[in-house]
């Protein structure tokens, strides 16, 4: 049985990435959560996270012979899972779904609740993450997730929807309320005051929307409670999960500063809801700061104890690189990274627009690269991109490589191996980026757009780079790229190969800023502080 007793905070995400051997989550989003969940157990605090057990996980994706990316799906281990007791039944699409629990408390993680249907006719509904009936999928997070801490007589003081995929559990806190007798407007005051919410997606049309008959009809009227106005009142019409999930909340974060202010922009015409506050994200430093690393950073030892380090995490990335695409690579070259899910706003490929400019750079032994990521198995235009650079590969073999299947192994590896991190999305797209922080907590040094957390962590030429002056408007991968390759070509370069002094106080400033402003315990203080009260 779940082991919190107290009154507790019950956090809600669709995802939950707490080790590659347990692959239950996509990208960004669910490494947060996991690194929330490993977190809330260091400070021990009453906090339990529900979530999905998806029986396939989330792809495995490989590249081909003909250097084109291809998707594979295995089933999800279950031996990180406990049973628990109780079900509960929901209504999807006319069908009655009796749904089971599986404890997972492992990896240093607060108890975490996963749900499934029991029926095997019916597990079709959580096989894939991000890839099926997707309300059906947040039915079963949100009603299912509500009712099960209900069936285990859990004491929930507070409700956190991580993303606007759990509003339903708003909707089954409504119902409650109602069938006490209360009013859709009376509920709605009670139910707002135990509900805080965070929003991720910085574009309004990345923020999800469903047409109201949809949502009926997939069973979101929990079984004739709500009608279409009751619907269009919390999330117009269209629906948008994340209007509504505003509406219900007493309290909302965005997850950076600057994502802060994009977010307040884009919902200032949403009435009835609270200022979003902006509470920036953060990493658990014990999961992705190599602890070599952490020690040799400390201001009691030397340059070169903290150069010896970086290298000899340098060649373990290097090793993997041979020892899975066969490049050859120099532990004495420039190593960029650039790993990071796929989507087309990242730019992944800006870099290798301008070959006339990168051509001699790597001809001549200054420059080499390593991307990794992956695409989602329905996003033609990632997988093109991921395509482009092992086309790239091919041309430059010892220069460019591509790691495939990028989990959280890799991301370790690469976060602690690279000596530069290199991030540029098309601001302000990109709401928070902690691969950056990753890469900063070992003393990777960070290139980067000024968007999401960089824009408030970045101190120029003394923890990392910026380039490209936050600039936002037309033309901007022609004024990006430029700025790129002027910072890489007057600062970056010059700096790692002529100024190896200058190189590791930057790195010790960098691991500095992330250990001591951008933890995943920094930000839990912050949500109990802002956000928990």
């Amino acid at each position: 049985m779940v082991s919190i007793k107290q009154p507790c905070v019950a956090y809600f995400c669709m995802e939950f990435g707490l080790h590659e051997s347990f692959p239950i989550y996509s990208g960004g989003l669910g490494i947060l959560a996991g690194d929330i969940m490993k977190a809330a157990s260091d400070q021990e605090r009453a906090l339990v996270g529900i979530g999905i057990l998806w029986d396939e996980g989330y792809t495995i994706q490989k590249i081909d012979e003909n250097g084109q990316p291809y998707d594979q799906f295995v089933k999800t281990t279950r031996e990180y899972l406990k049973p628990l007791e109780p079900t509960v039944d929901l209504t999807i699409r006319g069908q009655k779904v009796q749904l089971r629990a599986w404890e997972v408390n492992h990896f240093g993680s607060n108890p975490l609740i996963l749900l499934e249907p029991v029926a095997q006719e019916q597990l079709e509904l959580t096989a894939r993450l991000y890839n099926g009936d997707r309300l059906a999928q947040e039915l079963i997070l949100g009603v299912g997730g509500v009712r099960m801490l209900r069936a285990l007589e859990m004491d929930v003081r507070l409700y956190h929807f991580n993303e606007g995929h759990a509003l339903f559990a708003g909707f089954e806190l409504l119902r409650e309320e109602m069938a006490k007798g209360l009013s859709f407007s009376d509920a709605r005051a009670v139910v707002k005051e135990r509900v805080v919410f965070t929003t991720h997606t910085p574009v309004v049309a990345g923020n999800e929307t469903h047409g109201i008959e949809d949502m009926l009809d997939a069973g979101a009227g929990l079984d004739g409670t709500f009608d279409a106005s009751h619907l269009e009142q919390l999330g117009e019409n269209p629906f948008q999960m994340t209007v509504a999930a505003l509406r219900l909340s007493r309290a909302a974060n965005a997850v950076a500063q600057l994502h802060g202010k994009t977010a307040a922009k884009m919902w200032d015409w949403v009435e009835g809801i609270k200022p979003i506050i902006p509470i920036t994200n953060g990493v658990h430093m014990r999961s992705w700061q190599d602890d070599r690393l952490a020690e040799a950073a400390k201001p009691t030892m030397t340059d070169d104890a903290l150069w010896g380090v970086h290298q000899q995490l340098k060649d373990e990335l290097l090793h993997e690189i041979e020892r899975t695409t066969g490049a050859k690579m120099s532990r004495d070259t420039l190593l960029i990274g650039f790993a990071r899910r796929a989507a087309t706003y990242k730019r992944m490929t800006l870099v290798l627009r301008d070959l006339e400019w990168l051509a001699p750079l790597l001809e001549a032994g200054k420059v080499q690269f390593v991307f990794s990521g992956k695409a989602h198995p329905a996003d033609q235009g990632g997988k093109a991109l991921v395509a482009q650079i092992v086309e790239m590969t091919k041309k430059y073999p010892n220069q460019i490589a591509f790691l495939e299947n990028y989990n959280m192994r890799l991301g370790r590896l690469l976060t602690r191996g690279c000596d530069v991190w290199l991030n540029n999305p098309l601001r302000p797209m990109e709401a928070s980026g902690t691969s950056g922080m990753k890469a900063a907590a070992n003393g990777c040094l960070n290139v980067s757009i000024l968007d999401g957390w960089w824009d408030e962590g970045c101190q120029h030429g003394v923890n990392g780079w910026q380039f490209g002056d936050a600039y936002e408007g037309e033309g901007a991968d022609e004024h990006d790229l430029h700025a790129l390759k002027s910072i890489l070509s007057h600062e970056v370069l010059p700096t790692y190969y002529d100024d190896r002094r200058r190189w590791v106080a930057m790195m010790r400033s960098s691991v500095n800023t992330a250990v001591t402003e951008f933890s995943a315990a920094v930000m839990l203080n912050r949500y109990y502080e802002a956000l928990y009260p």
